[in-house]
């Protein structure tokens, strides 16, 4: 049985959502993947496989967890900054463990990743959807506009304006600040 989710911003695509399993606290930082919660680190990628929707392809093991950890830090570099080289060669190293097999499925054309060792699958999954992500609509792949906020979402508003990973907490917080501070100014 797998802990409940607790990280403040879940249900982004793959590669945001991994991004996310590093989030702010009361000013401090949080890892899922490194004991948040009184949870192993296993036991961590065991809840955000479970989140993710990937917990009935991939199993959460050590070797598991170290692909993933090299593919949030190749993501979160070539998000933080997509003309960096060594960002994309990072990225393009996690998705050589894997592929797309082209398949005829009951429904018709379809496809199917493959990998040469499993343990590569959630980290190339989340590698391949930041592809995904690039050639639809890379200007919506966003940080949340609070200083004090490390989370990424992908802005699915209608004019692409959002701001804030959540309204009701950073968003939030930032109104209150400039109410706070325009009632100081009188």
């Amino acid at each position: 049985m797998t802990t409940a989710d607790a990280r403040p911003l879940t249900g982004e695509p793959i590669a945001l959502d991994l991004l996310n399993t590093r989030w702010t606290r009361e000013g401090e930082p949080v890892d899922l993947f490194a004991g948040a919660f009184g949870l192993s680190r296993v036991e961590g990628l065991a809840v955000w496989l479970e989140s993710a929707g990937l917990a009935d392809r991939f199993r959460a093991d050590a070797s598991t967890l170290v692909h993933l950890l090299t593919a949030r830090e190749a993501l979160a570099r070539a998000v933080a900054d997509p003309a960096d080289e060594g960002a994309r060669a990072l990225v393009d190293a996690v998705l050589e463990h894997g592929r797309i097999r082209a398949t005829l499925t009951a429904e018709g054309p379809g496809e199917r990743a493959e990998f040469d060792d499993p343990t590569w699958g959630p980290a190339w999954t989340a590698a391949r959807n930041y592809l995904e992500l690039l050639s639809s609509a890379p200007e919506r792949i966003r940080k949340c506009a609070s200083e004090t906020c490390v989370l990424h979402f992908h802005d699915t508003s209608r004019n692409g304006t959002r701001r804030w990973c959540s309204m009701s907490a950073c968003g939030n917080r930032a109104k209150a600040s400039r109410h706070y501070a325009r009632t100081r100014e009188r």
